[in-house]
Parts: C-alpha cells; sequence; structure tokens
C-alpha cells in the first residue's frame, strides 16, 4: 500500500499545484444543460418575450396565487455522469491521487524531502468576485513537509504527521474509487483510527493517525482541494441533514417520489443529490424557501405552506449541509425558481444566507457549484420586531461573541452593500437578537399566516 511506504519512509513525490493545474480543464457545466430550441416565427419570440419580462417583475406572493402548472422536466437520462459521484468523475480523482501519490515517490526517489502542496483555505486566500457574485479561492498554498517536525502555527501538530495522514486518507480514497464503493467521513475516520505503522524489526508505535474526528475532517478537506474534487466524488460522504417538501416529483435512484406526499417528517435530503442519483421529474413550484432551522420548518409543513403557496420547503438544520446547498443551487439554475433564504436575526443567521449566496471560505473551490448569487434574505431582520409588534421582552440580548461575530461579518466585502451595512449596525445598536420562533409570542401559525406572506407580499427582502 502506498500510504504505508511513505510511513516506512521509503516514498515521496514531486510537488503539484492541485487547485489550478488539475482543475483548469474541469467542465463546470452541468450534465443536463438543455439543447437549443428551434427558431421561432417573430411574433411568437415577441410573445414569449413579452411572458418572460411578466415574470421577472411579478413578486413571489403575487406569483403564488396565480393558478400552478405543472412542469415536466425533461432530463437526457442516456448521458453519463459527470457530476459528483458519477463515474466520470470519480476515475478522474483516482488518476488525480495517482499523480500525486507519482510526484511523492519521485522526490524520494532524488533523494529530495518529500513534501505536498495543499491549496491553503484561508480568508487571506479567497476573493470576492463582485461580477460573479461568489467567494473564489486564489492560487495561495502550503507546503506539507515529510521531515518537518514542527507544525506552521503555534499548538498545531507536526508537518510529518499530517503528511502522512494525508497519504493515508487519499490512499483510503483511491481504494473507495477502485471499487466503486463510498463510506461516511465518520467510518472513515475508525478506519485510520490505528498506530501508525512502524518498520520491521521496530517496536510498534502507540501514536495513532488519528486520534479524534476533528483531525480527519479537515484532512479529508484537505485532499479535496489537493486533487480538485468534491468528497462525494473521492467516495467519502457526510451524514445526511435535512427534509424538503412541495409539489415536486423527483426520481432518487431510479425510485419514483411525489415529494407532496410524505407526512410529517418531509424528504431527507441525501449527502449526494447530484443528477445521477436525484432526478427531477416534474413540479407545479414558485420559489424555493430554505427555512434554518428543523423545527421552524415543521411549522411550515404541519401548515401546508408549500401547498397554500406552490412553493418547495427545505432545511438544512442549522449551516445546511452540502447536499442541501447542492439542492438548492441545482433546483434553482435547471428549474429557474427564485430562492428565499428565513434565518435567525442574528450574525450567525446573516452568515448562513451568505454561505447559501456567496459560498464559504472553506468551500470556495466549489463556490461555483454551490453558491446561489441571485438567493435572497427574507428574514429575520433587524427591523422586523417594531414592524411586527414583537413584545419588548421577546428579543433576547447580543453577547460579546454576538458582537464579535457581527463586527467580523460587517467587514466582509459581501456585505457591504449599503442595504446590508444598515441592517447589521441596526442590530448592533438595539443590542437584542431574534429567533424565528419568537413570533409564535403572537401565536403559532403567525410566521406561516402573517410573517411569511406579508413580507413577500411587500417585497421586503435583502439580496
Amino acid at each position: 500500500m502506498f500510504g504505508e511506504t511513505v510511513g516506512r519512509r521509503y516514498a515521496a513525490g514531486e510537488p503539484i499545484r492541485y487547485n489550478r493545474v488539475i482543475g483548469r480543464n474541469r467542465s463546470r457545466r452541468s450534465p443536463h444543460v438543455a439543447k437549443s430550441k428551434p427558431k421561432l416565427p417573430k411574433a411568437a419570440r415577441r410573445n414569449a418575450s413579452s411572458s418572460t419580462a411578466a415574470k421577472r417583475k411579478s413578486a413571489p406572493g403575487a406569483a403564488a396565487s396565480r393558478t400552478a402548472t405543472t412542469r415536466k422536466i425533461t432530463a437526457p437520462a442516456a448521458k453519463p455522469a459527470t457530476r459528483a459521484g458519477g463515474k466520470r468523475d470519480r476515475a478522474a480523482a483516482g488518476k488525480r491521487i495517482q499523480q500525486m501519490a507519482k510526484g511523492v515517490v519521485s522526490l524520494v526517489q532524488k533523494q529530495t524531502d518529500p513534501f505536498l502542496e495543499i491549496p491553503s483555505r484561508t480568508l487571506s486566500n479567497v476573493r470576492f468576485n463582485e461580477k460573479r457574485g461568489i467567494i473564489e479561492m486564489l492560487d495561495g498554498t502550503q507546503r506539507r513537509q515529510f521531515f518537518s517536525l514542527l507544525g506552521r502555527r503555534k499548538g498545531e501538530g507536526s508537518q510529518a504527521k499530517k503528511f502522512m495522514q494525508t497519504i493515508r486518507v487519499a490512499e483510503v480514497c483511491k481504494q473507495l474509487i477502485d471499487r466503486s464503493d463510498s463510506t461516511s467521513i465518520r467510518d472513515l475516520f475508525y478506519n485510520l483510527k490505528m498506530p501508525v505503522k512502524t518498520p520491521p524489526g521496530q517496536p510498534a508505535s502507540k501514536e495513532l493517525i488519528f486520534n479524534e474526528q476533528s483531525e480527519s475532517d479537515p484532512i479529508i478537506e484537505d485532499v479535496e482541494v489537493a486533487v480538485s474534487a468534491l468528497r462525494e466524488e473521492l467516495g467519502v460522504h457526510a451524514e445526511a441533514k435535512g427534509a424538503m417538501v412541495g409539489p415536486m416529483q423527483i426520481t432518487d435512484n431510479g425510485d419514483r417520489i411525489n415529494l407532496a406526499n410524505m407526512g410529517s417528517g418531509g424528504w431527507a435530503v441525501p449527502s449526494i443529490v447530484e443528477p445521477d442519483v436525484i432526478q427531477f421529474v416534474k413540479h407545479s413550484a414558485k420559489y424555493v424557501l430554505l427555512i434554518e432551522k428543523g423545527a421552524v420548518w415543521q411549522r411550515f409543513n404541519k401548515d401546508r405552506y408549500w401547498e397554500k403557496n406552490k412553493c418547495m420547503i427545505i432545511h438544512g438544520g442549522g449551516q445546511p449541509p452540502r447536499g442541501v446547498r447542492r439542492l438548492v443551487y441545482r433546483m434553482h439554475h435547471e428549474l429557474k425558481l427564485p430562492v428565499y433564504v428565513l434565518v435567525d436575526n442574528d450574525p450567525w443567521g446573516y452568515y448562513i444566507y451568505s454561505v447559501v449566496k456567496q459560498g464559504s471560505i472553506n468551500l470556495a473551490f466549489e463556490s461555483q457549484r454551490m453558491a446561489v448569487p441571485a438567493a435572497r434574505f427574507i428574514g429575520m431582520s433587524s427591523f422586523d420586531a417594531a414592524r411586527f409588534d414583537i413584545p419588548a421582552h421577546v428579543p433576547m440580548p447580543l453577547t460579546d461573541e454576538d458582537r464579535r461575530r457581527a463586527k467580523e461579518i460587517r467587514n466582509y466585502p459581501w456585505f457591504a452593500k449599503k442595504p446590508w451595512q444598515r441592517e447589521i449596525k441596526h442590530m448592533e445598536s438595539l443590542g437584542v437578537k431574534l429567533e424565528l420562533e419568537a413570533f409564535s409570542s403572537k401565536h403559532f401559525s403567525f410566521i406561516t399566516q402573517e410573517y411569511l406572506p406579508r413580507k413577500l407580499k411587500d417585497r421586503q427582502w435583502l439580496d
């Protein structure tokens, strides 16, 4: 095994800047790009243009009140998968892992200290592309050397150990790809929670490859960016989190599912939602509503908000996981559905919205496959307590940590717009925050019956 060879100091290889060199030529287009339509007569084109313009001008509240039209989606199912989890992407990811391994071996053969160049997943190595509206990764890297016993920062483990951990995780991912298998990030941690192997004749090591999952998770992300692949392409997935319900039919691994008949729990959103796994069949939804909390989502489902307002409601249980973000992205881009985000009125809610809209710093290399720049912040706003007469005793005071976080996000370039500066500063000046559940102080269904319909009708959102 290559990882064992490195563990015995027999292997190494040439450094490759994988984030740019490998990633540059990879197609980022959806595999379900519609074929060009036949040219229409001039009159028909004018009518189509007028219809499109009218739709763009209409508010979502008005759109929801119109008679719903069920749309059938024709997807080229016969095309081979070219997205995360698809055979082509997984095979390509496996080849890039091999390239990384050969590079390390080559350095050892040259009697050179082997090292890896890992793209840096830090704020200093990202930029906000205002034109595209997403966070992008730059070219900065961190060198991970095999013969270095020092960490890059105080209290950090040695580079030698991280080098070994990176190689072992890459090795397991290559095995999963070769077997067309997959595993959870938790399973991968336990698979590598073992003593470091020592050369023959040496005493057994008491040091483990990984002691805690908090060690293995960032190494998995390092391998992702190093070989320019999502972890799902590497055969690693997180625990499924989130649920969705609404007027839509899909196929999930070949099974036809009606998302309007999912009961109180909704359809559990899987970790892998790529077109080779999840296909949209037909729908009559007017928009997508992403709700921060599962408990609040339950209220929307119980009140059948999605049925009355013809929309898809989805939650991610707090910070939405990749599967939820990717699914929202697909519904927006493939089905052309507007996206509205409903979160708590606190700095953490603001940030959740920004991750959906612009992408995250940690996953900046995949913003173009997850971020929805057109997503709208529908609430809660720091002005909503006054607008909706929330009793004065309901809001909670901002903590020192809240204030620190508010100041931090206020300085992010993607929050630089005047409406957002006004929103954040108003929360800071009030010194309080509001949870979505605060509307229950009026009555339990206030948020579904009065708050959100009014916000949509009055177009009270930020973008």
